[in-house]
C-alpha cells in the first residue's frame, strides 16, 4: 500500500463514526499572544486523547482474517500503544506493546485498560526495535509500526482532510514531528488539495532528527533523544523522511521552556489540556519560529495527568 490522497480518503470513510471529527477552534487572547490568527486542531479531544487512534484503527481494519488471528504488536512511548490496544480490543484481537520504562503512568494504564500486553524496555530506539522483534518472534504477532506503516500514515492524514474541509484558506499548517507519521499523512493531503499551503514541522531541540536529516539530505537517527515532549522522542523513519523531504516546506525547533510556556497559555487562554508534544506547534508560533497570517496548529494529544501542578513530571510549579 502506498501513501496517497486516495488512501487517506478511503481511511476517512472507514473511520467515520469510530474516531471523532475534532473541532478547529480559535481564541482571541491566544491570537494576540501568538501575534497571528491561529486555529487549533484539537486532537487532544480525540478518543484516547491523541490523533493516534486514526492510524491504528485504519491499520487494524485493513488486516486480513488470518492476520487478525495472529494479533498485532508495536513499540510506542504511549499514544500509539494505547490506540493500537483500543483498536485491537474493538476488533477482538490481541495486542502486544513494547514501551519505554520512562513512559508516563497515565499512558501505561490506558494500554492495560484495553487489554494490551506490555513489555518494558530501555528508552532508546535500539531497545524499542529489538524489544518488538523479540515479542513478534515469540508470539507471531503482526507489526503495526507507529509511523512507518502506510496504513497508519493514511489514517493520520485524515486530520488534514478535516482541516482542509473546515479551513482551506489557511496559509500554513503546523504539525509536531516525532517519527513523522502525522506530518507525512497531513502533508500528503495538503499538497494534493492546496499545494500553496505551507506545511511546517516542529521538533523539540533534544530530538531534532528531521531537521538534521533535511540539513544532511539523508536520514539521521538522533543518538539520544531527550526532553519533556515524550511523544516526540523518536527519529524519523525511512518512509516518513522521504515524504517529509518531498512535501514539507520547513522544520523548526523549539526547546522545553518554550513548550511549557505554550502549555500554560493553552490552558490560560483556551482552557485546553495539551501534552508537551501537542503544544509544540503553538510554541513555534509564540517563539516567532513560524510567521503566518492564518495558521492551523495541530494539537496532537492531551495525555498528561495534571498540567497545573508538580505532578506527572514536574511540568511547572504553581
Amino acid at each position: 500500500m502506498d501513501v496517497s490522497l486516495q488512501g487517506v480518503e478511503e481511511a476517512a470513510v472507514h473511520l467515520n463514526g469510530i474516531v471523532l471529527r475534532t473541532p478547529l477552534l480559535s481564541f482571541a487572547d491566544l491570537n494576540t499572544t501568538c501575534g497571528t490568527t491561529v486555529h487549533l486542531k484539537c486532537e487532544n479531544m480525540q478518543h484516547g486523547g491523541a490523533f493516534k487512534l486514526r492510524g491504528a484503527t485504519n491499520a487494524v481494519r485493513l488486516l486480513t482474517a488470518s492476520e487478525k488471528a495472529r494479533g498485532v504488536a508495536t513499540h510506542s512511548s504511549g499514544n500509539h500503544a494505547q490506540a493500537l490496544a483500543r483498536a485491537a480490543y474493538r476488533a477482538g484481537i490481541r495486542a502486544y506493546v513494547v514501551m519505554p520504562s520512562t513512559t508516563r503512568r497515565l499512558k501505561v494504564e490506558a494500554v492495560k485498560r484495553f487489554g494490551g500486553q506490555i513489555t518494558f524496555c530501555e528508552p532508546t530506539e535500539e531497545a524499542r526495535t529489538k524489544g518488538v522483534e523479540e515479542v513478534i518472534a515469540e508470539t507471531g504477532a503482526l507489526l503495526v509500526h507507529p509511523f512507518e506503516d502506510p496504513r497508519v500514515i493514511c489514517g493520520q492524514g485524515t486530520v488534514a482532510l478535516e482541516i482542509m474541509s473546515d479551513f482551506s484558506s489557511s496559509d500554513c499548517v503546523i504539525v509536531p514531528i516525532g517519527g513523522g507519521g502525522l506530518i507525512s499523512g497531513c502533508a500528503t493531503v495538503i499538497k494534493a488539495l492546496h499545494a500553496r499551503t505551507r506545511v511546517i514541522g516542529v521538533e523539540p531541540s533534544g530530538a531534532d532528527s528531521a531537521r538534521r536529516s533535511l540539513e544532511a539530505n539523508t536520514r539521521i537517527i538522533h543518538p539520544g533523544p531527550k526532553g519533556i515532549a515524550d511523544g516526540l522522542l523518536a527519529s524519523v523513519g525511512e518512509r516518513t523522511f522521504s515524504l517529509i523531504r518531498t512535501l514539507v516546506d520547513e522544520v523548526v525547533v523549539v526547546d522545553d521552556e518554550e513548550i511549557v510556556q505554550a502549555m500554560k497559555l493553552l490552558w490560560i487562554h483556551a482552557k485546553l489540556v495539551v501534552e508537551p508534544a501537542g503544544a509544540a506547534p503553538v510554541a513555534a508560533l509564540i517563539g516567532g519560529k513560524v510567521r503566518a497570517a492564518n495558521a492551523v496548529a495541530v494539537l496532537s494529544g492531551g495525555n498528561i495527568a495534571c498540567p497545573w501542578s508538580l505532578q506527572d513530571g514536574a511540568l511547572w510549579p504553581e
